[in-house]
């Protein structure tokens, strides 16, 4: 049936159910995928309405079971949009009856549920803090042999042979220029041909503090870890696009995709237009629109449009007529 099927953007799932009559006593939606599990949504009427989330039975969800921190939404259709929202839950989910949400309230017809995913854990099975998963996928794992990258980390934290010193804004690295020549059209461009980085041995990123730089010539040496990144990825994306580092500009991209919420969302859509990431900013489009979430950022709407580019605004106008639906 069509109001079983939950979407999802980033940490977000949506069901919509589009009746849930007088008679309907219960409903289950069909699996969807948040992080390296499936799972399911209920929702049963009884005195009130009770909403349960849990991961759908599979060798998976018992070998690894979730730790999840997340927020519910109901919200009606209809001018008033008041939603329904349950605090923050941290739970170990492996069954239906790991969790429950009574829902003060009956209703019928049309209404949504979201459920939002602040972290999600992999409960250790010898006890302990988990670790989200976000910070556990190994993507930025460069695929040398691990010889080669302890040799390349060696050069960069002892400065072995290093030649050329990039100066940020809070301090100065040490690197060596057949690395980032090899990394970056922009880097080899530079050292090749007569320009100052060549004849001082030298590379300003002044626009970049020195954190953020280690993190950029950590990537390059392949050494760099998933945390470093995760909060460095912003700087990372303008030095991607500055000299032209088309794995990491695409490594950024993906990443912000995975975390779009209400309070990052208009930021997200200004990055992606601003670097010309097409999927970044169709996934900001469907998170307000087609998620309905534009009017939890409409207080900061003002503020936005006076900032923002005018033609992202006439391709937000466009996105808002084709999921308009009239009543």
């Amino acid at each position: 049936m069509a109001d079983l099927k939950v979407e999802t953007i980033s940490k977000l799932a949506q069901w919509r159910i589009e009746n849930f009559g007088a008679a309907t006593t219960y409903k289950r939606s069909d699996p969807f995928k948040i992080g390296i599990w499936n799972w399911h949504l209920s929702v049963e009427k009884n005195r009130y309405i009770y909403i349960r989330l849990f991961p759908e039975p599979s060798r998976v969800s018992k070998e690894q079971p979730p730790v999840a921190r997340f927020v519910l939404r109901v919200s009606t259709s209809g001018s008033n949009r008041r939603p329904y929202i349950s605090p923050i839950h941290e739970r170990l989910l492996r069954t239906s009856d790991d969790f429950v949400w009574p829902v003060e309230t009956t209703f019928q017809g049309r209404f949504v549920i979201d459920v939002e995913f602040l972290d999600l854990k992999i409960c250790p099975i010898n006890g302990g803090e988990g670790n989200s998963i976000t910070l556990n996928d190994g993507r930025m794992q460069h695929p040398a042999t691990q010889n080669t990258l302890r040799c390349l980390s060696r050069m960069l934290d002892e400065s072995i042979h290093a030649d050329v010193t990039i100066n940020t804004a809070d301090g100065t690295l040490q690197a060596h220029k057949a690395i980032l020549s090899a990394s970056s059209p922009v880097f080899h461009s530079m050292f090749l041909h007569n320009l100052k980085e060549k004849e001082s041995s030298t590379v300003d990123m002044e626009d970049m503090s020195q954190e953020s730089g280690m993190a950029l010539i950590s990537y390059l040496y392949g050494k760099i870890n998933q945390e470093d990144f995760w909060n460095h990825r912003l700087a990372l994306l303008g030095a991607a696009n500055k000299y032209d580092i088309v794995e990491l500009k695409d490594a950024c991209e993906e990443s912000l995709l995975e975390d779009i919420n209400s309070g990052n969302v208009l930021e997200r859509l200004q990055e992606a237009w601003l670097y010309e990431l097409d999927k970044l900013k169709k996934g900001c489009l469907t998170y307000l629109f087609d998620f309905g979430k534009i009017y939890d950022v409409r207080d900061e709407m003002s503020t936005f449009f006076r900032h923002t580019d005018r033609e992202l605004v006439v391709e937000m106008f466009q996105e808002v007529l084709t999921v308009w639906k009239p009543a």
